[in-house]
């Protein structure tokens, strides 16, 4: 087996995850309170199409790798509204949309912190590449901060900052280098959807490693990755990683 220099991340259902709808709901509870307080009548129905319009968008631009970030999310829900707000009630819409993972309830997968340090402590180098939603990159990285596990990771690449999505090669690339530009051959990228994760790994000529702790990724059948693991602690064993 080739000796493994550094290992990347996914980072949603990888090392982080929120509980089914909870990002969603904040969201809406915030636009919810903020049109009742400046008057505007509406339905809770009405609001849950807007965003999931919003967020179909999303997936269409993130399939296309053409960069769809939160304020856009908010203005398309905006306009998607059926009815007029004036400047200051659509400027707080959007600013509360975009707020609204500050205080989320995201949590770390189980065994997350265990395998990083195991896998630093083997003198590994450790990064993230991360598709964001509609949550920013430096709100993900306060969560990671709080979970006290950022300071492990040596480099980061997230998309609403690299300007690209996976499995496009810009964002391995920017990982890579971030690293010390190891030879990909040399590096692991761990992540659970095969058509970002596993593809853009493999394609780089990485080594992929399926997690399937939150997610096992049943969209497509293939690609599959070198190795697919249920649980972080497995992550060190299958790329022969043995811990000081």
């Amino acid at each position: 087996m080739t000796a493994i220099e550094a290992v990347t991340f996914d980072y949603w259902n990888t090392l982080v995850y929120e509980l089914r709808g909870h990002l969603r709901g904040r969201r809406l509870e915030a636009w919810s309170g903020l049109l009742e307080e400046a008057g505007f009548a509406h339905e809770r129905l009405q609001l849950e199409a807007v965003y999931d319009a919003a967020w179909d968008a999303y997936v269409t631009s993130w399939r296309a790798n053409q960069q769809f970030r939160s304020a856009e999310a908010a203005e398309h829900c905006v306009e998607q509204l059926g009815f007029e707000v004036p400047p200051d009630v659509r400027a707080a819409l959007v600013e509360a949309f975009g707020r609204a993972g500050e205080e989320a309830e995201l949590h770390l997968a189980e065994g997350t912190e265990d395998c990083l340090r195991t896998l630093k402590g083997a003198g590994i180098k450790l990064g993230i590449i991360c598709d964001v939603g509609f949550t920013s990159s430096t709100m993900l990285r306060d969560h990671l901060i709080r979970h006290g596990v950022l300071p492990l990771f040596d480099h980061w690449s997230f998309s609403d900052e690299v300007g690209a999505y996976k499995p496009a090669a810009a964002i391995f690339e920017h990982a890579l280098d971030g690293l010390g530009g190891p030879v990909p051959e040399r590096v692991a990228h761990v992540g659970d959807l095969r058509r970002t994760d596993v593809a853009g790994a493999l394609a780089m000529g990485m080594v992929a490693v399926r997690y399937t702790g939150i997610n096992d990724d049943d969209s497509q059948a293939e690609p599959e990755a070198q190795h697919v693991v249920a649980h972080h602690s497995e992550v060190p064993g299958v790329l022969g990683v043995i811990s000081s």
